[in-house]
């Protein structure tokens, strides 16, 4: 029942589908925006942390080595050796930015800056107060260590799992809290339904008794088209009554399936609507063969109920009803006004309608398709604008006698 009231929901209007969906695209994109947002500033903070962590410790080497060039400087030339450090690499560059000597890895130097990555590397500039070897810019050297990126992206991970765990539970909230208008409207829409179809069942009930004892050999000729119109707006309302009465109270039934003489009901389903087919003067072509299927009476009947009122709402004035009925299929068509291409594979959605033109409510085909599912029976429709549609419906083997 759970799943058959979120189809309502889905299916209720499109307008409602096109909301939801909106809603739920901008939440997950906010979502989305403000973790990457998150992720980055932290990423940032971690490499600016790192950075001005590597730029206390280059500092301290930069210092030392200053103190071992200015030895240097004032032993040069007895002493010509460039001083080395087995924890970082250097080089020394003159007022000009011309190198004067380097030991270091990687040559592309920005002396704009004061700490930089360079490729793996660290690279650290201290500008010199006094010219030591002739030197103004001091370069130091190190190999980055990626372990503050590895610690840094695992928490990324980590953390923006939790918030997306978090603001998931927030947004199955937000979604509750928005469909409950629509789920407040769907429930108002079927107790509407529920009273109305109270109230119509023993006035329609009585009407069609009533018109059926009448006996028609003592009328005249126009009382008896005046009980014809009648009882053909009895039966119409009638179909729509058992329509409601099924939207509602159909998926709480339990099914009781029994092997059904198919032509047996599709004759009988006929002769219902002879009189509702006579008043747009429609003729029925039958080529009816023995067939059986195991379904719910109930069901079957509204399904084959459906599709014939659905030929006759939609038909031409002295059209035909061609009914194909064969082992493994039965095959509807009619020839009416035809279904516009881009409009076909809508036609089962509730409250859709082929024009404005016909009556009812939109929920025949609706009902024709759920029944067919439930039963793995295979639907297709072919239509032809202006010249008429054609539904078929074929029978699972393991549902045959």
């Amino acid at each position: 029942m759970s799943a058959l009231k979120n189809r309502d929901i889905s299916l209720y209007l499109n307008s409602e589908k096109q909301s939801l969906r909106r809603f739920l695209t901008l939440y997950i994109f906010l979502v989305l925006a403000l973790i990457s947002l998150l992720s980055v500033s932290y990423y940032k903070s971690q490499e600016k942390l790192m950075f001005s962590n590597q730029r206390t410790v280059l500092s301290g080497y930069a210092t030392e080595q200053v103190k071992r060039l200015k030895i240097l400087h004032h032993y040069f030339p007895t002493r010509y050796k460039y001083p080395r450090d087995r924890r970082f690499k250097s080089a020394i560059y003159d007022i000009e930015r011309v190198l004067i000597f380097s030991t270091l890895d990687n040559n592309h130097v920005n002396m704009d800056k004061v700490i930089y990555r360079a490729g793996n590397k660290i690279h650290f500039v201290k500008t010199l107060d006094d010219y030591y070897l002739g030197a103004m810019y001091l370069i130091l050297e190190i190999d980055e260590d990626r372990a503050w990126f590895r610690d840094t992206i695992w928490n990324i991970i980590a953390l923006g799992t939790i918030m997306l765990i978090v603001l998931a539970i927030f947004g199955l909230f937000f979604v509750r809290l928005f469909l409950k208008p629509m789920k407040n409207s769907i429930e108002l829409l079927d107790n509407f339904i529920k009273d109305t179809t109270h109230e119509l069942n023993t006035p329609i009930s009585a009407i069609l008794a009533n018109v059926e004892m009448m006996d028609k050999s003592i009328m005249s000729e126009k009382n008896i088209k005046k009980l014809a119109r009648i009882n053909i707006a009895a039966k119409t309302v009638s179909h729509l009554y058992q329509d409601l009465t099924y939207l509602v109270l159909g998926h709480q039934r339990i099914s009781k399936d029994e092997w059904i003489d198919l032509k047996k009901l599709i004759l009988n389903r006929v002769d219902y609507f002879y009189i509702l087919s006579k008043s747009k003067k429609i003729s029925f072509q039958l080529d009816l063969e023995d067939s059986k299927l195991l379904i719910d009476p109930v069901k079957i009947a509204r399904m084959i109920d459906n599709l014939i009122s659905n030929a006759i709402k939609y038909n031409k004035r002295n059209g035909t009803i061609q009914i194909v009925l064969r082992d493994e299929y039965v095959l509807i068509s009619d020839t009416g006004i035809g279904i516009n291409s881009d409009k076909v594979n809508s036609i089962f959605d509730r409250y859709s309608r082929f024009t404005n033109s016909a009556g009812g409510f939109g929920i025949g085909l609706n009902i024709v398709k759920s029944i067919a599912d439930e039963y793995n029976l295979k639907i297709t429709v072919s239509s032809v604008l202006g010249e008429g549609t054609t539904f078929r419906v074929e029978f699972p083997k393991g549902n045959k006698k």
